[in-house]
């Protein structure tokens, strides 16, 4: 099982990383283009901060463990992640978007698996 918890965090870390860093860097109007249309409901300050938090997130879910510092932050990370899904899940469904619903609550379920783990039988 930790095998397979390595895995789905180092698989959320790159999903993360990479729409972290697409928000935290690409102009808000870029964004909506491109299809995140919920961008034109916030602020390009919000859209920042919401790749900022996935950035954070995605490195929380690999780097306490690999350097062995504060390692119960994976499974804060996680939950952090599961939380933000949760979030991102309610955006979608208040603005109709249902087509935009299973990825976010498929992001959540693994971050939820993630944080179990590692909070519970398989914490480092």
């Amino acid at each position: 099982m930790n095998v397979t918890l390595w895995i789905i965090a180092s698989a959320l870390a790159l999903a993360f990383l990479a729409a972290g860093l697409m928000k935290a860097g690409l102009p808000k109007g870029k964004l909506a283009a491109s299809g995140m249309t919920w961008t034109e409901d916030v602020s390009a300050g919000t859209v920042r901060a919401v790749g900022a938090v996935e950035v954070l997130g995605a490195l929380g879910l690999i780097l306490p463990a690999v350097l062995g510092v504060a390692p119960v932050l994976v499974a804060w990370a996680a939950l952090g992640l599961a939380v933000t899904m949760l979030c991102a899940a309610a955006v979608h469904l208040r603005r109709k978007e249902m087509t935009s619903i299973p990825a976010a609550l498929a992001l959540l379920l693994l971050a939820a698996v993630v944080a179990w783990g590692r909070f519970g039988p398989y914490a480092f």
